[in-house]
């Protein structure tokens, strides 16, 4: 098993299903076109030993559990990717419905920036979603210390990163709630946030993919995001500089 430093987290946020269980083999089938050789077709019992799925697709179909799918993996203990699918209760927004994420985890040395941004693609567009991201873990630690308020009282986000709101205080589910390494934002996503601006935008343009629905996947930094870097903090605090509205900051 990879360090967790090693590891790629990748998480999308969409609509709930709402019977939609078409888009469950649409991720699937889509995260293995991007990782060519890549085979999710086994789980874990409560053991923790794999189970082979020879009839994967109809397993996913039989089991479908909490508004999503259940977890799948490949059979690769030194490149492990695990992904998995579940209604989220709580709205993205203020007043919002429930909601449907879709959690993978690889690691840096299976997919790194061109095969990352294949996977993020696809799992984004096959769940319809309103946008995502993918981080390395230790990055993903310290963006997720800037989410405001904490349990323990006022925020403490690390290295001068700006403090981002909870769910309930941003004003549309297209808001992203932070940025990461990679990012995903749909069609409705980046017109929220005003992206792009050829003006402003001129260097996101560059490590940016426009996708077939619409949307965009932008890459803030060439190699993975590593918030040692000062190269790659300025690049953080610079999306959350041109990009106010996420994490809910232009909002009184």
């Amino acid at each position: 098993m990879a360090s967790r430093q090693n590891d790629l987290a990748l998480i999308v946020y969409a609509p709930s299903l709402l019977g939609d269980e078409g888009r469950a083999l649409a991720i699937i089938h889509g995260m293995e076109r991007a990782l060519p050789g890549l085979h999710l077709e086994w789980t874990t019992s409560e053991k923790e030993d794999l189970i082979a799925l020879p009839n994967r697709d109809e397993w996913i179909m039989a089991n479908r559990t909490d508004g999503g799918f259940l977890f799948l993996r490949n059979d690769n203990d030194k490149h492990p990717v695990t992904i998995a699918g579940w209604e989220n209760p709580n709205g993205l927004a203020a007043e919002g419905p429930p909601h449907f994420e879709v959690h993978v985890d690889l690691t840096l040395d299976t997919a790194g920036p061109v095969a990352a941004t294949d996977v993020l693609e696809a799992v984004a567009e096959g769940a319809r979603a309103l946008w995502g991201h993918a981080t390395p873990f230790n990055a993903g630690v310290e963006i997720a210390e800037q989410t405001s308020p904490t349990q323990e009282g006022s925020p403490r986000p690390p290295r001068g990163l700006p403090a981002l709101k909870l769910p309930d205080m941003i004003r549309s589910p297209e808001i992203p709630h932070r940025l990461g390494w990679l990012n995903y934002w749909s069609a409705a996503t980046a017109r929220a946030i005003g992206f792009p601006d050829p003006a402003r935008d001129a260097d996101l343009l560059l490590r940016a993919r426009h996708t077939a629905t619409g949307g965009w996947v932008v890459r803030l930094t060439d190699a993975p995001l590593d918030l040692d870097n000062p190269d790659h903090l300025a690049a953080l605090l610079r999306g959350y500089e041109r990009f106010p509205e996420i994490g809910g900051r232009s909002s009184p």
